[in-house]
C-alpha cells in the first residue's frame, strides 16, 4: 500500500523540493517561501508526497485553464505503483475542483514516462524545447539597433509595468496548440524580471518596442531562466530580439553566471533560431500531454 499525503509544513515542502530536484535537476524549482506564497494566492494548489520521499506530485491551474499535474518518482522507486497512486490522487483533486481536463509534461527522452502517460489515457498535444547556454565569463559586445535605446529594468523599474501591454501582445502571438496564454498585470510584475539588472527594455522614441527578462533561480545564483522575449510586431525582423538577448548574455557573463536556460514551444522556430545563433543548444524536449477527466 502506497502512502500518499499532502505536504503542509515547511519540512514537507523541503522534502517535496528534494524529490523534484533529484528527478529534474535542470528544472527551476520554487523555494519554500515561493511555494507558500503561491498557495496563499491559489489555495486550490495541492502538493503531495508518497512513501516518505519516494515520489512527489502537484496539482494546480495551468495558464491554459486546465488542471496542471506533475508526478515525479525517484528512479529507484519506480515500478511499484508510486506514480499511479500519486496520479490518481491528483486527478481526484482536479475533478473536485471542477476541471474537465488535466495536462502534464513528460520527458521526450524518457520512454518509461511516456509509456506511463499513455497507459493512463494521456495523449500528446504539443512539445516544449529546452535550450541552454553555458557561460564562461566572456561574451561579445551586444549589437546596437538604429533608433533604439536599451535600458535595464534595474535602471528604470517603471519600464517593467510599461512593457506589460507589449507582453500581452507577445503572449497572444505565441503559437500554442491550445490557444493564447493570459498573464495578469499582477503576475507579470511579480514573476518577470526577478533579475532586474539582467532584464532589458528596448525604447524607440520613448515607446516600448521590445523586452527580454531574466529570472532568479532559487538557491543557485549561478543559473538563470529566461522570462519572456517579445518584440512589437512592427519592429520584428530588425535584429531586436538578438540585441536584447545579447544584452542579457553579456550581463550574465559579467555577473559570473554559468548557465542560462530558456524554453520555447513547437511553432516558435524563429526564436529558437535566434537562440542557436547566440550559442544556445537544445538540451531536452518536453512532451505536453493531456486527458479528459470523467
Amino acid at each position: 500500500m502506497i502512502e500518499v499525503r499532502e505536504a503542509a509544513s515547511d519540512a514537507d515542502f523541503e522534502a517535496w523540493r528534494r524529490v523534484r530536484i533529484s528527478v529534474q535537476p535542470n528544472e527551476r524549482t520554487a523555494d519554500v517561501r515561493e511555494i507558500r506564497e503561491r498557495i496563499a494566492r491559489e489555495p486550490e494548489r495541492l502538493y503531495l508526497l508518497a512513501d516518505g520521499e519516494a515520489g512527489c506530485a502537484f496539482v494546480g491551474r495551468s495558464d491554459l485553464g486546465h488542471a496542471a499535474v506533475l508526478v515525479l518518482v525517484r528512479p529507484e522507486e519506480r515500478g511499484r505503483g508510486v506514480g499511479t497512486a500519486l496520479l490518481e490522487a491528483c486527478l481526484d483533486h482536479a475533478r473536485a475542483l471542477g476541471h474537465d481536463r488535466a495536462g502534464a509534461q513528460a520527458d521526450g527522452a524518457d520512454e518509461r514516462s511516456l509509456a506511463f502517460a499513455a497507459r493512463h489515457g494521456f495523449v500528446e498535444y504539443d512539445r516544449q524545447v529546452e535550450m541552454v547556454l553555458e557561460l564562461r565569463g566572456q561574451a561579445p559586445e551586444p549589437p546596437n539597433v538604429d533608433g533604439v535605446e536599451f535600458v535595464s529594468v534595474a535602471e528604470r523599474p517603471e519600464l517593467l509595468d510599461a512593457a506589460y501591454p507589449l507582453a500581452r501582445q507577445g503572449y497572444a502571438d505565441l503559437k500554442l496548440a491550445t490557444g493564447s496564454v493570459e498573464v495578469t498585470r499582477e503576475e507579470w510584475l511579480r514573476d518577470e524580471a526577478t533579475l532586474p539588472a539582467g532584464s532589458f527594455v528596448a525604447l524607440a522614441g520613448g515607446e516600448v518596442v521590445g523586452y527580454a527578462g531574466l529570472t532568479a533561480w532559487p538557491e543557485d545564483p549561478m543559473r538563470s531562466e529566461h522570462g519572456l522575449t517579445v518584440v512589437r510586431r512592427d519592429w520584428r525582423r530588425r535584429g531586436l530580439a538578438t540585441a536584447l538577448k545579447a544584452r542579457e548574455i553579456a550581463w550574465a557573463a559579467r555577473a559570473g553566471l554559468r548557465e542560462l536556460v530558456t524554453w520555447t514551444q513547437r511553432g516558435n522556430e524563429a526564436l529558437q533560431g535566434v537562440n542557436q545563433r547566440l550559442g544556445y543548444r537544445v538540451r531536452s524536449v518536453s512532451v505536453s500531454v493531456w486527458r479528459e477527466l470523467r
